[in-house]
């Protein structure tokens, strides 16, 4: 796996699910590359300098620049967002309503503990750190994401962007290695939020399991504490196995005090969710298919695996595959015809 840094919450619109772009920010991520400069064809340049009139050749080993060329154009950045733009976002996603409730707490106190530093007064130290759990699909990325805007807005970090990993992208393969690779990510992710995804795999047992992840943990519980003024760390994953894991180095107790739980979706939010990554593609689920969906929740079992909103998103995929082999042989569709799902779409069969 590659380590993922996903740009800055403060810059672009967080993802709900990550399936569908353009739809409304806030439930969808957008990640806008710079583009690459380029140096033209070099067959193209070597003619050129081949023919009366053509540019003298550049020394060997240096590309060929064609004077005429555009100079590459580098996307420019969108200016930081509000912390009031941030929550009002955060509000918006499709529930997660404890998770709201405490992200707005700790907006709270950490707002009041600078003021009261920047008027001078004593204020203790509060951990900026947080554990989620939950299962997959109940929007532990997304927050994460809003968290390093909020806590940008909030002047606490100084870019806000997410870097998410799991045990892969910070374990090496020999021992002595791990540390080096652990502080490699952990430096990516200065001033913004580090975001490790199950993370109790570095404590759990195997083979070489404790060992390699003893020394990764044992160089971030450093990192967090060298960096503390311009890092925040999150550390994700299923309640049991987390508790296990912040109790297996006294490091990470001390430094993890907040612990938010991310909650199932309700049959109805798996709705809405289907209906807003719906309409974000240009789809139109009709009442039919709604109450087709509908039953296929209610047969289906919940448990560890369950995906939560990314069953949603799953289910639209298949409905839409659906969609089109039940189109394939319509030579001219309508408008209608195109936009609409109807409830043999749902079926799972």
């Amino acid at each position: 796996p590659t380590m993922r840094v996903i740009g800055n919450a403060s810059v672009a619109a967080a993802a709900q699910l990550g399936a569908v772009s353009r739809v409304r920010p806030g439930l969808v991520p957008e990640h806008i590359p710079l583009r690459p400069a380029t140096w033209p064809n070099p067959a193209v340049a070597a003619w050129e300098t081949s023919v009366p009139g053509g540019e003298a050749p550049a020394p060997a080993g240096q590309p060929q620049v064609d004077p005429a060329a555009p100079e590459p154009v580098e996307e420019a950045p969108e200016p930081a967002r509000s912390l009031e733009e941030l929550l009002a976002e955060l509000d918006g996603l499709i529930g997660l309503e404890r998770v709201k409730r405490e992200i707005h707490r700790q907006v709270a106190v950490l707002r009041v503990e600078k003021l009261r530093v920047d008027a001078g007064l004593k204020a203790p130290t509060m951990t900026r750190h947080l554990v989620f759990t939950g299962n997959p699909g109940t929007g532990k990325t997304t927050v994460a994401r809003l968290v390093g805007g909020i806590y940008q807005a909030l002047e606490l970090l100084s870019e806000g962007h997410l870097v998410e990993v799991d045990r892969s992208e910070l374990v090496a393969g020999y021992l002595g290695q791990t540390a080096t690779k652990t502080a490699e990510v952990v430096a990516s992710a200065a001033g913004g939020v580090l975001f490790i995804d199950e993370a109790y795999s570095l404590t759990s047992s195997g083979p070489s399991g404790d060992q390699y992840g003893r020394e990764a943990v044992d160089t971030l519980v450093k990192e967090m504490e060298d960096r503390r003024d311009d890092l925040v760390v999150i550390v994700a994953g299923y309640p049991a196995p987390m508790e296990t894991f912040i109790g297996a180095n006294p490091g990470l107790a001390s430094r993890f005090r907040t612990t938010i739980e991310f909650e199932d979706y309700t049959d109805d939010e798996l709705v809405a969710i289907l209906l807003h990554v719906a309409k974000g593609a240009d789809y139109e689920v009709l009442p039919e298919a709604v109450e087709r969906f509908r039953e296929v929740l209610a047969r289906t079992p919940r448990g560890d695996g369950f995906g939560n909103g990314r069953f949603s998103r799953n289910a639209l995929e298949a409905a839409i595959g659906h969609h089109a082999w039940r189109l394939r042989k319509v030579d001219n569709p309508t408008l209608e015809q195109l936009r609409q799902l109807v409830a043999k779409d749902f079926d799972t069969e």
